[in-house]
Formats: C-alpha cells, sequence, structure tokens
C-alpha cells in the first residue's frame, strides 16, 4: 500500500491546494508514482474525464502535477452549491440528488464506504497518496461526522502538515488557535506546521516561530513564498475576480454570476499579456468590451433573474445591439435563448420557468439526469467575427441538466455565440484566433498580441510552484513525516 501524507488548513483558501499540488509534482521528480485525494470537495468548478464522471477541479490540477490523468476515485464525493443551504450531491462522479445542508451532515457516514474503496483502490496503484483537507479540522460544530480532515486521517492513518495563510494576518494565531481546538489524538496527527503565502525576510519570523513551535509542540515544516505561479483556481475566493479593471489592447468583459462556475474556461485569454479580462457584477462596469462573456453557473434561471434585477442583462443586450459579439459557455449559452425551463425543480429554486434574453433562438428544458461526457472535433458552420474558428479542432467536456436541442460546438446567430462545451476555448490556436478576429474587427495591431504554448505553459507553472516549495519547506523533514520516522 502506498505511504501517505496530509495537508489540512487553519481555514479556506489557506494554499492547501496549491501546497498539495507542488508535493504532487515535488514527488514525482523524485520518481515516486503519486496521486491526489480528496474525499470531499464543495467547488462550482469541475471537470469531466475520460469515462464521464464529475470530480472538482482541485484534484484534476493535482493530478497533472503529478502527471498522470484526473480520476474520479480523487474525489468521490462533490458538493456543488445549488442555493444558499443546499447542494448536488456528486458521489463517484455521479449526481444523486440534492440536498440541504443539514440532510447531508446527518447522512455523511453512509459515503464512508465508497471514500475508503476510493482511497484503497489509489493506494494499491500508487507509491505515494497527498491527500487535501476541506476549511479547517477545529470547526468544532462539525468535527463529529468529520470525513474530510482529522476524521479522514484516522481512517487512512496519515500524517498531517497544518498550513496557514500569513497574507491575511494573524497566522501565529491560526496555527495555534486550530491545534488548541483539537482533541489530544488529533494534535498527535500533527506532525508539522507551514506558513503559507510570505511575503519578506524570514529572518524577521524567527523569533516567532521558535515561540509557535513551543506552542504546538511540532516543527515549522516551512515559510513558502508567495508564489506567483498561474494555476487554475477552484473556489469563488479566486483572485482572478479582484484582478485590475484597465482595458488593454483587447478588452474582455465576463460577467461574473452569483453561482459563477467553471470560470477557468476564461483563462486562455488571462495568459496574453495585451488582453484583459474584467470580471464585472454591475452595468456601470460593463464599459465598451471588444467582447462579452456569459460563463456558466449552477443555477442558470436564479443568476439570469440578478442580472434582469440589476440591470446588466438591458446593457448587455443593448451592446449586442451594436455589434458587440456575446458569448454564452453553458448556462450562460442557455441564458441567451429565448425561454428556460425547469419543471422537475432540478435547479431547486422556486421560479420554475423564465423568458431568456432572445439573443439567440434556442430554448432549454431542465431534466433530471445530468449530461457529463468529454467531447472533441472540428468547428463548422461558425458564422460572423469567429468564422476563423472554422476547420480548427477543439476538445472539452460538458455538464449541465438543460437540454437546448441538438447542436453543433459553437452555435452562432449574427454576433452572438453559444456553446455547452467547458474548456471550448483551450486546444492550440483557438484562444488566439478569437483575439486575432477581435484585433482586426477594431483595428487594433494583432501582432502585438503574441503567441502562446498553453501546454508548455502550464508545466512551466508547476515546476514555479514546486521550485518555490522546495526553496520553503524542509522537506527532509516531509520525507520523515512520509517515511513515519516522526
Amino acid at each position: 500500500m502506498a505511504m501517505n501524507i496530509m495537508v489540512q488548513g487553519t481555514m479556506s483558501n489557506a494554499g492547501k491546494s496549491l501546497i498539495c499540488a507542488a508535493l504532487c509534482r515535488i514527488f514525482r521528480r523524485e520518481g515516486y508514482r503519486v496521486a491526489p485525494f480528496k474525499s470531499q470537495n464543495m467547488a462550482l468548478n469541475s471537470f469531466i474525464t475520460d469515462d464521464g464522471s464529475e470530480m472538482g477541479r482541485a484534484q484534476v490540477v493535482q493530478a497533472e502535477a503529478a502527471g498522470i490523468k484526473p480520476d474520479v476515485r480523487m474525489n468521490p464525493i462533490l458538493l456543488k452549491p445549488t442555493t444558499d443551504v443546499g447542494s448536488q450531491v456528486i458521489v463517484n462522479g455521479r449526481a444523486i440528488g440534492n440536498m440541504r445542508a443539514m440532510e447531508y451532515y446527518r447522512r455523511k457516514k453512509e459515503f464512508i464506504p465508497d471514500v475508503l474503496a476510493a482511497y484503497d483502490s489509489l493506494a494499491s496503484e500508487f507509491d505515494v497518496i497527498v491527500i487535501e483537507g476541506a476549511g479547517s479540522p477545529a470547526e468544532i460544530n462539525l468535527k463529529q461526522e468529520d470525513i474530510v480532515n482529522m476524521g479522514l486521517a484516522a481512517l487512512v492513518d496519515a500524517p498531517v502538515l497544518l498550513v496557514g495563510d500569513i497574507d491575511r494576518g494573524g497566522v501565529f494565531a491560526q496555527l495555534y488557535g486550530t491545534v488548541a481546538l483539537l482533541e489530544p489524538d488529533e494534535r498527535a496527527r500533527i506532525k508539522g506546521v507551514i506558513v503559507n503565502k510570505f511575503r519578506g525576510d524570514r529572518r524577521i519570523l524567527e523569533p516567532g516561530l521558535e515561540i509557535l513551535e513551543r506552542l504546538c509542540g511540532v516543527p515549522v515544516a516551512g515559510v513558502v513564498p508567495y508564489v506567483h505561479a498561474d494555476i487554475d483556481d477552484e473556489d469563488s475566493l479566486s483572485e482572478r475576480f479582484t484582478r485590475g479593471k484597465a482595458a488593454k489592447l483587447v478588452d474582455i468583459a465576463a460577467v461574473k454570476l452569483p453561482r459563477i462556475s467553471n470560470f477557468t474556461d476564461l483563462a486562455p485569454f488571462e495568459r496574453y499579456a495585451n488582453v484583459s479580462v474584467r470580471y464585472i457584477t454591475k452595468p456601470d462596469e460593463l464599459g465598451e468590451p471588444d467582447l462579452i462573456i456569459l460563463p456558466g453557473t449552477k443555477s442558470t434561471i436564479a443568476d439570469l433573474l440578478f442580472l434582469r434585477e440589476n440591470g446588466l442583462e438591458a446593457k448587455i443586450r443593448q451592446a449586442s445591439s451594436r455589434g458587440t459579439p456575446v458569448f454564452g459557455i453553458c448556462g450562460g449559452y442557455q441564458m441567451l435563448g429565448q425561454s428556460i425551463s425547469d419543471p422537475e425543480g432540478v435547479e431547486a429554486g422556486e421560479v420554475k420557468s423564465v423568458r431568456g434574453m432572445g439573443l439567440l433562438q434556442t430554448s432549454t428544458v431542465f431534466r433530471g439526469e445530468k449530461v457529463q461526457r468529454q467531447t472533441k472535433g472540428v468547428f463548422s458552420g461558425v458564422s460572423g467575427i469567429f468564422a476563423c474558428l472554422n476547420g480548427l479542432s477543439y476538445e472539452g467536456y460538458e455538464i449541465h441538466m438543460g437540454r437546448s436541442g441538438d447542436l453543433p460546438a459553437v452555435i452562432s446567430e449574427g454576433n452572438v455565440y453559444g456553446s455547452y462545451v467547458h474548456g471550448i476555448f483551450d486546444a492550440p490556436g483557438v484562444a488566439e484566433a478569437v483575439l486575432r478576429a477581435l484585433c482586426r474587427r477594431k483595428g487594433a495591431d494583432e501582432t502585438k498580441l503574441g503567441s502562446f504554448d498553453a501546454a508548455a505553459y502550464k508545466e512551466a507553472q508547476y515546476d514555479k510552484l514546486a521550485d518555490a516549495c522546495i526553496e520553503g519547506l524542509d522537506m527532509e523533514l516531509i520525507h520523515r513525516i512520509l517515511r513515519r520516522e516522526v
């Protein structure tokens, strides 16, 4: 069976996912066969595997860092929030229904066999399993039925590294407070603490680190510098939503829907230095972009009503009437049609039918069975400014409950476009073709965009992350922890 090590955090977004990705890349470099694992993930950014299973994107990123294909065993339970108090529950890659939070917490123990079966299967095939926790192990109101932090660590006998985020402030209180709230057997599992996202000279921290080690009773396993590595984000705390709003050579306005999902679809555009991708929520933020994108959402009807009520829908329709290209992906595409109906209450909302924006002729009806599959092909039949896509290859995946008819990869009517394919811009040449078309439309110098090798860039970012963590972590200690010598 595989060796294992678990990374838990003092809070959400402390950096667990990226520390795990870094460890996956580091262990892979050292010659280990390594796989990531997270028993329960809550995220709206998901992925479809080769066999049509749905899993969280964090473990996809970690699998890529490990040099292996994503596998649903790496994330056997995925929760996709549908309302403020409930989520769609996905077990072993398949949706089993919507549950309110209390119902899920009552039933969590039912899923332990699925969690252990997935873990044991991976552990029989790999040398090292890097396990990610969720939130904080010190959420004392949730500890009783825990299957993702210390509860999971006990089930698979994993040593734990505890990560705190110094960038938010109060990292010593984060780490010591978390340890102090744990039970003695839980504290015994923590073999080291990590200060993450540090900017500055480590020598300034040394007096505090010495005290922290005495208080926590375990060594500081590292001080990891703040890393500017361009790696897919997973949750709503993504930094991309707060980036600068200044328009560049090509300006793309992406609508930040309340329940936005799979916003990584826009990542290919964000990697061009002369392209701005601005996430907007209000009408006065729209400006005069070269392209408007409506991303995916877990709650299409509710988010469309949000756009309607705050006036952003009207602004998008006005921009479209002036010729601005509009592109909708998945839920965003559904919004652009004539109507959206949810007769079975699939989205768990109160409204069962709503008119769409009326910019495409399609209509959408939600059904109980989810479409989830990988897809690839060659663009054809695309008209208007993006006719340049015809003949290019695309590759991506679909995740949707709605049905809008038998449609091509991209449907186009005038300057309005829609697609159910997540990752529609990822394949070589696709994002560049879109950006060059936008440059030609406005008379801008398209040579200033440059070129972009997405695959090489992604590998370089994983290596950059790993190098930074090697610099900051006590890898000798971590190897001793892995070998159970600590």
